[in-house]
């Protein structure tokens, strides 16, 4: 009697077993936007690619509109194991490293080109293993966009911001860059920019074509300058522990199907960044102001020492080595 329960239990572990080591690698992904936006049809297009070739090996779970967490506490969240991959924008990474801070550096770069040729270069690859020492690593850039001023009134000049209230994510070079122009940078959650704006308890914001479109900035603000003064990207992160714990042929087909979905989501946003302008002057809610190059030479000169201020954080061969994506 003995023997045979000894042996039941024997099955019993070997069944067990071989079931934990057959049950795919949950990643769990979550972001704070909406499904049809640029980041939104990424991570729908990952989970397709996983599916299709990775299918009882890795299950990807997306969570969009903030189901699981926001950007402000996704990183934590998946420091705990809580959530395998997010793509905050660039600028929540200010606790985690320094270096990051370069894509908030206003007027570096002067169209996504020059952002996509610095991000695929030495440099821009090296900064994803930036954050490794937090426990978070960088799998790759997402783009949404070159961002513009919007305004109550017609912004042409830095004089035109000087005691304005403008809105800005949580980031010490955005505040600096502000400040540069004599303006009022608040800090504030992305969901309360549309009342703030609506309300006029701030005067502008800063922001991509797709997010001024999508969330409707434009219907409550009359101008909208083309500054391009800077970029609002994503970074897809993960957690070391989760990352360095996949066999390496998973990881790196893992990888490769996040690669091709960055892609597909970076395509999405170049069309909609040019197609929701267009909304935007076609519905003569807003007036967008262009700048002859005098005057955008007058908001370089003005917001350019804000480069000086973080070079010691960022580093000055980095900042030339992303200037010198530009040529």
């Amino acid at each position: 009697m003995r023997l045979l329960t000894a042996a039941v239990t024997s099955l019993a572990l070997t069944l067990g077993a071989q079931a934990a080591v057959a049950a795919p690698v949950e990643i769990k992904f979550s972001h704070v936007v909406a499904e049809n936006t640029p980041k939104g049809q990424m991570a729908i297009k990952f989970k397709e690619i996983v599916d299709e070739r990775l299918a009882g090996k890795v299950e990807v779970k997306v969570f969009p509109n903030s189901q699981l967490f926001g950007d402000n506490k996704v990183l934590e969240a998946m420091l705990l194991g809580d959530v395998q991959m997010a793509a905050p924008s660039l600028s929540k990474f200010q606790k985690y490293t320094k270096k990051l801070q370069i894509f908030d550096l206003p007027f570096l770069f002067k169209d996504m080109e020059a952002v996509e040729k610095f991000q695929n270069s030495e440099d821009g690859q090296k900064l994803l293993g930036s954050l490794q020492k937090k426990g978070l690593v960088g799998l790759g850039y997402l783009h949404n966009g070159m961002k513009q001023l919007s305004a109550s009134q017609p912004l042409k000049v830095p004089a035109d911001a000087s005691g304005k209230k403008f809105r800005i994510m949580t980031s010490d070079v955005l505040q600096a860059q502000f400040e540069a122009v004599e303006a009022v940078p608040l800090k504030k959650p992305f969901s309360e920019v549309f009342t703030l704006l609506q309300t006029k308890a701030i005067d502008g914001q800063e922001n991509t074509w797709s997010n001024i479109y999508s969330k409707k900035f434009f219907e409550v603000q009359p101008y909208i300058t083309e500054s391009n003064h800077g970029v609002l990207d994503y970074l897809v992160v993960t957690s070391a522990e989760f990352w360095m714990g996949l066999d390496d042929g998973l990881k790196a087909e893992i990888k490769k199907a996040l690669d091709e979905a960055i892609k597909h989501g970076n395509g999405i946003a170049a069309q909609k960044a040019s197609a929701d302008k267009q909304q935007i002057i076609d519905s003569k809610r807003s007036e967008v102001l262009e700048l002859t190059d005098a005057e955008r030479a007058q908001w370089v000169t003005a917001m350019k020492p804000v480069w000086k201020k973080f070079e010691d954080q960022i580093g000055a061969d980095l900042i030339k080595a992303a200037e010198a994506s530009n040529n």
